[in-house]
């Protein structure tokens, strides 16, 4: 009966491509970056006392559930296909933009409540793995985190403009029409990527609790060693990354003093620049250095800029390390094409539901610790009295704190740490995982060579 329903539904727009995981990403992202001023808004209005406690609860229990469904619906993913999935994720994730206005306490219920579907890059990483050859993976892995990128590159700026302009009623609707819009491509246009032969040999297949329990999965990915590492390594370099993510704009604005046209700029900026990193730059260090270079080389970046954040108490700092931490944005997609060389190809989405789980779980403990420890450091972050004019055109900067402190960003300084201690367990994962999944293509029993993990062509079935 599930067959003869979905059956109908799997046609689509030409052939699987990347191309379609990323007008997927752009459109789910661009979409949720128009809310970002309204949203601070709405988030202060409702809880004005304890406004980052609150964003911490909020999106720890949206971490906690996302972490433990991405298993799940990446195994899922592997019988009954991508596309389903991609439909599911992105209709629950964009569910709660409509009900920001209307109620802002139901709102934020189902922003929570979304997490145990917003995994949704875990499906487009396996979608992009079905379509590719593994030696262009890393590549596409690229294009789709530089999609991301772009996607916030304009988005806050354009949001907050027709917020300041037109009001945030007017944000939201646009917000949901382009979600409509990226609900409608799915279905129109979006073919299903995974073989026909890999689907029917898996259809009727019973599930049962441990597929579906994602410590179980953590088990089983205990016992190969490889995948472990590099989930080791994802865990603590993505956990200090989201917790900057939850508090990075309104520091550079409370503490740093930028104005906020300047706040709007540096997104921009910043996001132009990842999109170079992780297309052009990508894909030559994965030529030049290899997959697991490349990885290390991303980690040492993402140390010197979140040093350079924690220490740094002049603009031009942290205009400097924006253009580092730009650099550092190449370590998730290196990272992806990484494991995703560690797991059959019938796995895909397996593997990558729990890279994407971990994530999820960090974006839920990430704030909590930052928060926690700019409260430990009495950083003041709550002092939230311009916050409805946080992105608007402004051109003089607030009045700065009265003292300043030795080190300003200590958060950043301990997620420098955590990103020390994930370079050093990166330094172990083998230089070429499942070796004989990509030798095979080649002989029968050859040991890798280095032209084997230098060479990283661009999409051989697409322009790029």
């Amino acid at each position: 009966m599930i067959r003869s329903i979905i059956k109908p539904l799997q046609q689509g727009v030409g052939r699987p491509s990347v191309y379609h995981a990323v007008v997927v990403i752009f459109l789910e992202f661009f979409a949720w970056g128009l809310l970002t001023t309204p949203m601070l808004t709405v988030l202060h209005e409702t809880f004005p006392q304890h406004t980052f406690l609150m964003n911490g609860l909020i999106q720890g229990v949206k971490g906690l559930l996302s972490f433990m469904s991405a298993p799940l619906i990446g195994a899922l993913s592997d019988v009954w296909g991508r596309r389903s999935f991609l439909l599911v994720t992105v209709f629950f994730t964009c569910a709660p933009i409509p009900l920001m206005r209307l109620s802002p306490w139901w709102y934020f219920a189902m922003i929570s409540m979304s997490g145990a579907f917003s995994v949704t890059f875990s499906v487009i990483f396996a979608y992009v793995a079905d379509v590719t050859e593994e030696r262009e993976r890393s590549t596409a892995y690229g294009l789709v985190s530089a999609t991301f990128a772009a996607s916030l590159v304009t988005s806050p700026a354009i949001g907050a403009y027709l917020s300041a302009w037109y009001g945030d009623n007017l944000v939201v609707l646009v917000a949901t029409l382009i979600a409509l819009a990226d609900i409608c491509f799915i279905l129109l246009a979006v073919p299903e990527s995974l073989p026909d032969k890999m689907r029917l040999n898996t259809w009727g297949a019973p599930f049962t609790w441990e597929q579906a329990d994602p410590f179980a999965s953590l088990r089983k990915v205990g016992q190969d060693s490889t995948v472990l590492l590099i989930c080791i390594t994802v865990f603590l370099s993505y956990l200090p990354e989201a917790g900057q993510y939850s508090s990075f704009f309104l520091y550079l604005r409370q503490v740093i003093n930028f104005s906020s046209t300047t706040i709007a700029v540096f997104i921009g900026v910043v996001g132009i620049l990842s999109i170079v990193a992780q297309t052009l730059f990508l894909t030559l260090l994965m030529r030049t250095l290899g997959n697991k270079n490349t990885v290390l080389l991303g980690l040492g970046f993402q140390i010197l800029q979140l040093a350079w954040y924690g220490f740094g108490s002049e603009p031009w700092m942290m205009w400097a390390a924006g253009a580092v931490a730009a650099m550092s944005s190449i370590t998730f997609p290196a990272v992806s094409a990484l494991v995703s060389q560690s797991a059959d190809p019938d796995k895909q989405g397996v593997v990558q539901g729990m890279i994407t789980g971990i994530r999820g779980l960090c974006n839920g403990l990430g704030p909590a610790l930052y928060g926690f420890v700019f409260f430990l450091f009495n950083v003041e972050l709550n002092t939230m009295d311009p916050i409805q004019d946080q992105y608007s055109i402004d051109p003089l900067p607030l009045h700065g704190p009265t003292e300043r402190a030795l080190i300003p960003g200590p958060p950043f300084l301990l997620g420098a740490c955590t990103v020390v201690v994930a370079f050093l367990v990166a330094l172990f994962i083998p230089e070429k995982p499942s070796s004989s999944s990509s030798s095979a293509s080649h002989d029968e029993e050859t040991p890798p060579t280095a032209s084997d993990e230098d060479f990283e062509p661009l999409l051989q079935d697409s322009i790029v």
